[in-house]
């Protein structure tokens, strides 16, 4: 895994640890606008628009989302209802873990403290961290930090609060493009990519591939 043992095993949550359905959510939404055969494309073109929109100054999250779709809906000629967000946002605090997630994060809290650095409000993220069934050392959110991920500034916070560097912590994530591009960058060494099949892979980026999070206690060497 590595020559020196981390002090934290830190986890994104929505998508790694959660099973983030707002493509599922908005499929159901716009069932109505969006032939089933198109439905793909604008999903890609919703997940394409939240990502600009946390890129920029920090706004609450239910304004991404809404903004996001606001702009998808345009793109598509589409007419868009501040009600679909709002339905949208409000789904968050029922979606379950992935399966393989709840025994797995037990197991790895028996020897590492878990933190989560969240793309979440703090009055959205409490509602899904119960779900997971492990204790958790601490839980950040980019309400807190004033800047979502991939923006360094997400990250700067938790280490800050944490009071450790970069190799101190083996962060895992689902994501590239939200987490793993930006922790390369910021010399976290110790990564691990969680295949839910949502991104490719990118091996040049130096995180040990994992089909699930059942694969992380014996990477961590437990």
């Amino acid at each position: 895994m590595t020559t020196r043992r981390p002090k934290y095993i830190t986890f994104d949550c929505y998508g790694t640890l959660i099973d983030f359905r707002v493509a599922p959510a908005a499929r159901i939404i716009f069932a109505d606008r969006i032939p089933g055969e198109r439905m793909d494309a604008f999903c890609a073109d919703f997940a394409a628009f939240r990502l600009d929109e946390v890129l920029g100054a920090w706004k609450p999250y239910p304004d991404v989302i809404a903004d996001a779709l606001a702009r998808s809906c345009a793109a598509w000629k589409l007419r868009f209802e501040p009600s679909d967000a709002a339905r949208l946002y409000a789904a968050i605090p029922d979606w379950p873990p992935h399966p393989d997630v709840p025994d797995a994060l037990a197991r790895i809290a028996t020897a590492y403290p878990l933190v989560i650095l969240s793309n979440s409000m703090t009055d959205l993220i409490p509602h899904s961290v119960a779900k997971l069934g492990a204790p958790f050392h601490a839980v950040f959110t980019a309400e807190e930090a004033g800047a979502y991920k991939p923006r360094m500034r997400a990250f700067e916070y938790m280490l800050d609060s944490l009071g450790c560097g970069p190799e101190d912590i083996f962060h895992c994530s689902s994501s590239f493009r939200y987490d793993l591009m930006t922790a390369q960058d910021m010399h976290i060494a110790n990564k691990a990519f969680v295949n839910r099949g949502h991104e490719p892979p990118h091996p040049s980026y130096g995180s040990h591939e994992i089909r699930d999070i059942g694969e992380l206690p014996s990477l961590l060497g437990i």
